[in-house]
């Protein structure tokens, strides 16, 4: 189906960064210090380079001067190991002055040095005075545009929904901000929310949201061909996690608007789906909740019935994204998809595991496994596989209920938390859950610290492979 519209949608409007190519841009040289003293520059530029002690390092910049006081162009370090930082033009989108520019590079490929700039040139700019975007790009002449333009759409998407405080970005925020994307691309989408969650069977999503001033809900959209391949995305939407009677100690608590970046990311990789026009049956389920702390918050030791049967025992309602997301899975689960992808900051295991850059996956499906690796390297989109290992199965069981939203002990949470998550899902094909940070914790050249979009290049690149 071919998208409703071509320019891809953002949560906040931005222009492109990137312009044909243009013959008068300035060109900035990115060399490595070898590609330094062997380019084919003119001798007074090397000889300014010296006299300025260029000496291409990792990420540093020299402006050449030209005649009557004009730029002539510039100078970029790509330091020893270019492939190490991928993504280093990023920088120069905060670095050069204003104008078009082209790179020139023979160390990094052309989509890298373009993804690099316009992915490094993003900053939120909603509660302040945005800047205007005067640094530009030209793109080589053969690459996409449109392909550069929607992953960098997709990309702020994520970032821009994941950096938006909760008083700005609830349950309510969220699905206006669902339907807005569905609308622009032509998609069915639609919401049960409140009690009617207990009327349509989704009594865990209902539990953990019921606290709160904004009520839970479960959002869903269509979109696509019937008949194609059914692929089917689910996000967790947690706009803010105090921890619920759990409570969170307040430095846990500064960083839980991001709760809800496993939907942010499906959005993001829905958005590059539709805009591209695949050919696929797309469903996108999102439970949107805020665990909070009322009369009615669920509480230690409760039991609660979820939409497949089983019995959850409550052994800490911190872990509550399992939770909205089990009803979500089964949902899902029924129509059984060819592939469903679910991502969620579930644990505090997989960082600790991984660290905040390599976002664990999870599946038995060998092939999907093995595409993802290989999808994740051709975009380089860092992801790991983690095993769904049997033998930590007896850890989600409970003693008096069919699961434990909460293993005793602490180890290997990550894992059990995926196999909790395996338990309602059984019909199909395939199936892979994504354990992601969603926030950059320290600069990098291609991103300031805040949300941040993971996996969906690498998830977007296995999906159009199966049409």
């Amino acid at each position: 189906m071919a998208p409703a519209q071509r320019v891809p949608y953002q949560f906040i409007e931005r222009p492109s960064p990137f312009r044909p190519h243009d013959a008068d841009a300035l060109t900035v040289h990115a060399l490595t210090p070898d590609e330094l003293q062997a380019a084919n520059l003119p001798a007074e530029v090397k000889a300014f380079a010296t006299a300025a002690g260029f000496a291409a390092d990792a990420g540093s910049l020299l402006l050449l001067p030209g005649p009557a006081g004009t730029l002539a162009g510039a100078l970029f370090g790509l330091g020893k190991a270019p492939a190490d930082q991928p993504f280093l033009t990023g920088k120069l989108a905060r670095l050069l002055p204003a104008g078009t520019w082209t790179i020139n590079a023979s160390s990094l490929a052309p989509e890298r040095l373009a993804l690099g700039f316009g992915l490094g040139g993003y900053s939120f700019d909603t509660y302040r005075t945005a800047k205007p975007i005067d640094t530009l790009l030209a793109l080589p002449q053969g690459l996409d545009g449109a392909r550069m333009d929607r992953a960098l759409a997709a990309v702020f998407l994520a970032r821009d929904l994941v950096n938006t405080p909760t008083n700005d970005l609830g349950p309510e925020a969220l699905e206006r901000v669902f339907f807005a994307l569905a609308s622009h691309y032509g998609a069915d989408a639609s919401s049960i929310v409140g009690e009617d969650l207990l009327t349509r069977n989704f009594p865990l999503i209902h539990t953990v949201g019921r606290a709160s001033a904004e009520a839970p809900r479960l959002l869903e959209m269509r979109w696509g061909r019937k008949g194609a391949r059914k692929v089917t995305l689910v996000g967790k939407g947690v706009c803010f996690d105090t921890g619920g009677l759990d409570i969170k100690p307040s430095a846990s608590m500064l960083l839980m608007k991001k709760d809800m970046g496993g939907a942010a990311n499906v959005l993001g990789l829905a958005l590059m789906i539709m805009d591209a026009g695949l050919d696929i049956d797309l469903r996108v389920l999102v439970p949107a909740v805020e665990n909070s702390i009322s009369a009615n918050a669920f509480r230690p030791g409760d039991i609660y019935r979820s939409r497949k049967g089983l019995t959850v025992q409550i052994d800490n309602t911190d872990a509550e994204g399992r939770l909205i997301l089990a009803d979500a899975l089964a949902y899902a689960d029924e129509e059984v998809p060819d592939l469903m992808v679910d991502m969620a900051t579930l644990t505090g295991a997989a960082r600790v595991a991984l660290g905040p850059e390599l976002p664990p996956f999870f599946t038995d499906d060998e092939a999907l496994a093995a595409s993802l690796s290989s999808a994740s390297l051709a975009e380089d989109d860092p992801i790991w596989r983690l095993p769904l290992y049997k033998g930590y199965e007896k850890d989600v069981r409970a003693k008096v209920a069919d699961l434990t939203n909460a293993p005793a002990g602490g180890m290997a949470g990550a894992i059990t938390a995926a196999l909790f998550l395996k338990r309602f899902v059984e019909n199909t094909q395939s199936w892979v859950h994504f354990d992601i940070f969603a926030w950059v914790p320290s600069e990098k050249p291609h991103a300031p610290v805040g949300g941040e979009a993971q996996a969906i290049r690498a998830l977007y690149r296995h999906i159009a492979s199966l049409c």
